[in-house]
């Protein structure tokens, strides 16, 4: 019995291959079997659409998989290619703002002849009591040793007042910003009979980015909007370095000296590079 199955089987399997040969060769217009089968040709013509049919569907469902994988790789290609000219761009741009460091450093050399100027970068900022004294890459070796007499003035390429070197290792230094309540420097107002007054940093301003001016001459005249620079008192910090402009004048709480609320003309959340001002000091 099971032999007669598998015979049955067989030949309903050669039966249908047979008939869809048959089927397929007597639709080709030159056919023989298209002239043989042509009365037929014409009751299975159904039957030979449909199986052309499915043949250019699944032609046509390689073909598209073949475009799909060549499109996938062209679009890697160009995501790999876009990738490479980013970095060109960021390359590009990483040199044109060096470039344009190098020149504003060449103008402070111009402005302060009388002193080394030196680049540095800003490698971290310090956590603890002292969080916002940030670390630089100038050190002992670089020729800045900070005494109790001698420290440096640290600018931004614009030539505006960032701090002072607060002390140095062998090849670092830390910088104590002008807003911090440890940082005093002498200011005037700048103008050429500008009064003088002194500039520090206050635990009640330091978050806002703002520092104070006070021990202003009682007959000075300060109003909001006048620019501060240093004065050059005491030898510390040369003369003329922009601080900040004035905000607002107070009287102070315990006493009728005034102050001066300043807003710094640096700013130090996105500060990378500095420039260290090294004078004729003993």
């Amino acid at each position: 019995m099971r032999g007669i199955a598998r015979n049955r089987i067989f030949l309903l399997v050669f039966t249908t291959l047979l008939l869809v040969t048959v089927i397929l060769l007597s639709s080709l217009p030159g056919s023989p079997l298209h002239f043989l089968t042509s009365p037929v040709s014409a009751v299975l013509e159904p039957v030979q659409k449909t199986l052309l049919g499915v043949t250019d569907q699944v032609t046509g469902f390689f073909e598209s998989l073949r475009e799909g994988m060549r499109i996938r790789k062209e679009n890697l290609a160009l995501r790999e290619e876009n990738a490479a000219l980013r970095s060109q761009i960021d390359q590009l741009a990483e040199a044109g703002r060096q470039y344009e460091a190098l020149k504003e450093a060449f103008a402070l050399k111009d402005q302060y002849a009388g002193y080394t100027i030196v680049g540095a970068r800003v490698l971290t900022r310090e956590i603890g009591q002292w969080f916002d004294v940030f670390r630089i890459d100038v050190g002992t070796a670089d020729g800045f040793s900070v005494t109790e007499t001698r420290s440096y003035a640290v600018v931004d390429a614009q030539s505006r007042l960032i701090g002072r070197v607060l002390s140095t290792d062998l090849v670092s230094g830390k910088v104590l910003p002008l807003i911090h309540e440890g940082f005093s420097v002498s200011a005037k107002v700048d103008t050429p009979d500008g009064p003088l007054m002194r500039l520090r940093g206050t635990l009640e301003l330091k978050d806002q980015g703002l520092c104070l001016a006070d021990q202003i001459p009682s007959a000075a005249s300060l109003m909001p909007g006048d620019v501060l620079v240093t004065s050059g008192a005491g030898g510390l910090f040369p003369a003329g370095i922009p601080i900040g402009t004035v905000v607002s004048v107070r009287t102070a709480d315990t006493s009728s000296e005034r102050q001066a609320v300043i807003q710094p003309f640096a700013g130090f959340d996105q500060l990378t590079t500095v420039f260290v001002m090294k004078g004729a000091q003993p």
